[in-house]
């Protein structure tokens, strides 16, 4: 999936406007942020409030795309959680836009709904 979307959005873009690309692949750690062990999660998200926030996210000055997809449903450690990536123009573009869109994601638009 990343190799596809890196190699779209070199396409698509225009090369004086695509300075820097940046991918977080979040995965199921083994143990929680309490250092409590974890051995599978149940997530969901709200697809509304993701194309909501990618889009708005996306009107940033100096960037050229946004991609993201979230796992839903039982997952187990060491499976993936979310790829997004973030393009644009130049670091100082990219990397605030990258930090607050993962935010938003995770604060308003992921639930965990179980952990064990």
């Amino acid at each position: 999936m990343v190799e596809q979307w890196l190699n779209e959005v070199k396409l698509k873009a225009d090369p004086e406007g695509l300075g820097m690309i940046l991918v977080h692949n979040g995965i199921v750690r083994a143990s929680s942020r309490q250092r409590q062990p974890v051995r599978a999660m149940k997530l969901t998200y709200d697809a509304a409030k993701l194309e909501k926030a990618v889009a708005e996210h996306k009107k940033k000055e100096g960037i050229v795309d946004i991609r993201v997809w979230i796992n839903q449903g039982d997952l187990k450690v060491g499976d993936d959680i979310m790829v997004a990536l973030v393009a644009g123009r130049f670091r100082t573009d990219v990397l605030p836009v990258f930090e607050s869109l993962l935010s938003v994601i995770k604060q308003e638009i992921v639930s965990e709904l179980e952990s064990v």
